[in-house]
């Protein structure tokens, strides 16, 4: 009795372990340094810490379909390690941001200017769809399909988008599923359509 109690906490201490490490292996590795520096260069300044490439959006006039201008790991190498990342999201009248996820991270969308329709779909195939307006915040759950539209016919909305990533990765559902080798007859077979219509939507997405 005594042994099989002692398997069963052998046991159970193994699975939470198992657990622990999958939840913690999730986001973005640990760094066991204040920061991580470049390999190719030996020291850095303040300036490494600095990232300029938004300055071109201040004053800008709007651009003439949906723009997001990224401050991730690529654009902004002392995020490695950082588990943050920004992303200035600019939608002119009438302008969508298609269907996608972000398989690394949630998003916490905070609306600067204008109104927005936005929603996300969860794993039972449920939709949550909002209409922000200027000053409100939404989080799109890590991993979930989901989209933002300007619905205004007239005005340009913008927005900031926070990620709890370097680099949150973005899929594009359009590109992945219509832009890619998968076979005309196995698109038309699941979307319930023939092979023309998925020819009809692929170009209209080139």
């Amino acid at each position: 009795m005594e042994s099989e109690t002692s398997s069963c906490i052998v046991l159970l201490a193994l699975a939470t372990s198992l657990l622990i490490f999958q939840i913690a292996s999730a986001g973005d590795p640990d760094i066991l340094t204040d920061f991580v520096m470049p390999l190719e260069v030996p020291s850095v300044d303040a300036s490494y810490f600095t990232f300029s490439g938004l300055r071109g959006l201040v004053g800008a006039p709007p651009p003439e379909k949906f723009k997001v201008t990224k401050a991730g790991m690529t654009e902004f190498p002392a995020l490695n390690g950082q588990s943050v990342s920004y992303a200035i999201l600019q939608y002119p009248a009438s302008s969508v941001n298609p269907v996608h996820t972000h398989p690394r991270s949630a998003e916490l969308l905070f609306l600067m200017s204008g109104t927005l329709e936005v929603g996300f779909i969860d794993t039972t195939n449920k939709i949550y769809t909002q209409t922000l307006q200027t000053g409100d915040v939404f989080v799109f759950p890590k991993g979930l399909v989901h989209y933002q539209y300007n619905a205004d016919a007239e005005n340009c909305a913008w927005g900031i988008s926070a990620f709890g990533s370097a680099n949150a990765g973005t899929v594009s559902i359009p590109n992945s599923v219509f832009n890619t080798s998968i076979p005309d007859n196995t698109l038309a077979k699941s979307f319930k359509t023939d092979i023309i219509t998925i020819q009809k939507i692929k170009a209209g997405l080139a």
